[in-house]
């Protein structure tokens, strides 16, 4: 591992000892895996949930699908919201 005093070599140990040194910038969240996944269950959610209904349990129409769609991709920022806001606040 580089020090501050020896020449850094390449671009990957760079970026480590930048990393370590100086940590998150002010200002920026944390993003955990948690964060990333709930995000991705949110967006994928309004697109599959009614797709899978429509196949597996009864035929639904486009405006059935759009306006469904919608409310579960209002339900899901809703809760991404309140689950994840107070993690991703910036640290004091």
């Amino acid at each position: 591992m580089a020090t501050l005093d020896t020449p850094l070599t390449s671009g990957a140990e760079n970026w480590r000892v930048l990393v370590q040194r100086a940590g998150r910038k002010p200002g920026e969240p944390i993003y955990l895996t948690r964060h990333i996944l709930g995000l991705a269950l949110a967006v994928i959610s309004p697109i599959l949930l009614p797709l899978l209904y429509h196949h597996y349990i009864g035929p639904l129409s486009f405006t059935t699908r759009f306006v469904a769609a919608l409310l579960i991709a209002l339900i899901g920022s809703l809760v991404l919201y309140f689950t994840y806001r107070s993690s991703a606040q910036n640290e004091p």
